[in-house]
């Protein structure tokens, strides 16, 4: 195994940590709608619980609510349902642009996040158990969720919005692959 070497910069700086490229699998597009749904869901909620709020604070007619909070109560559902309008929109496609995976011989490499990125890199021989599992809304997109487990839980990771046939396949594969590992180095 090669030792990767950090790239010098031609400034004579400190040396750039070597880059990663992405991992070569996209999710499955439907993982947009999925995200989607989970956003209305969560922030209709919000908007429902932001406009009962400004309701209650109109109507209780109290003396020690300031001036200023009183006349502009009712922005606080406004603000609620355009925050709650971009994260629908916007949010489930950035995901899907980050959300990458791959399997090598011996590594999965994941990719995840939308406002922070995680890149981690799990050793197939690290693996000690792959679980599969869909919620109702995955259920009725035809996606599910791999979640791979390491004894250490930084090294955990999961794959959401895979197609069901990929999502078994993968895990089952894992499994397989992991199991014959362990049974090598005995």
């Amino acid at each position: 195994m090669t030792a990767v070497r950090p790239t010098h910069r031609p400034d004579g700086g400190a040396p750039h940590p070597p880059r990663l490229r992405p991992p070569a699998h996209r999710v499955s597009p439907r993982a947009i709608a999925h995200w989607a749904i989970e956003a209305v869901l969560l922030w209709g909620l919000g908007l429902g619980l932001a406009w009962g709020v400004a309701a209650w604070i109109d109507g209780a007619g109290w003396t020690g609510v300031p001036g200023w909070l009183e006349t502009r109560v009712w922005w606080l559902p406004a603000l609620t349902g355009v925050v709650g309008l971009l994260m629908v929109a916007v949010a489930p496609v950035w995901r899907f642009r980050v959300h990458r995976w791959e399997v090598s011989a011996d590594v999965v490499y994941t990719r995840t996040g939308w406002f922070s990125r995680e890149w981690l890199l799990i050793p197939v021989s690290r693996i000690q158990t792959v679980d599969t599992r869909q919620g109702w809304i995955e259920r009725l997109l035809g996606l599910a969720t791999i979640k791979i487990n390491t004894a250490s839980h930084t090294g955990s990771s999961e794959v959401s919005g895979l197609p069901v046939a990929v999502a078994t396949r993968l895990a089952e594969d894992l499994a397989h692959r992991a199991h014959d590992l362990r049974d090598d180095a005995t």
